[in-house]
């Protein structure tokens, strides 16, 4: 891995990168409770994996599993972006999580854009509903 903790230019077009999947779960909390746990190191951790924490724009998270990127955006209770490797020579990929909300309720949804973990589609979308099933368990008990 090279110094570097990105190779993506802050005006590279998402049309880029390759197609990726779409995965969403619908919370029975506030988007603000709802933001307050992805930002924290269970709801990161739920997402991203093991030891991965989130910081501001422009810094760099690593989980234990190998997976890592760099913070690309935080809109406080909408939106975070973070760049996503699988592993030191993984392809570069951009994760993008938004919340809406719904009623009584928050759709969170995650955009996973380019190249992914699993090399196939159908394995990168159970990836994603996974996690996001983990994380949306961790807002109800939190």
């Amino acid at each position: 891995m090279s110094s570097e903790p990105d190779t993506v230019a802050d005006d590279t077009d998402d049309s880029d990168l390759e197609a990726g999947v779409h995965a969403s779960h619908a919370v029975p909390a506030p988007a603000v409770q709802v933001w307050q746990h992805l930002i924290s190191p269970a709801g990161t951790e739920a997402l991203l994996g093991e030891g991965a924490r989130i910081g501001n724009k422009g810094e760099p998270w690593r989980a234990g599993d190998g997976s890592y990127g760099v913070v690309r955006s935080v809109h406080p209770v909408e939106q975070l972006r973070v760049t996503w490797h699988p592993h030191e020579d993984g392809p570069l990929s951009m994760v993008d999580v938004q919340l809406r909300p719904d009623g009584d309720r928050t759709k969170v949804e995650l955009f996973h854009e380019g190249r992914g973990i699993a090399g196939d589609p159908r394995g990168d979308q159970q990836h994603w509903e996974d996690a996001l099933g983990r994380f949306a368990g961790g807002v109800l008990s939190s």
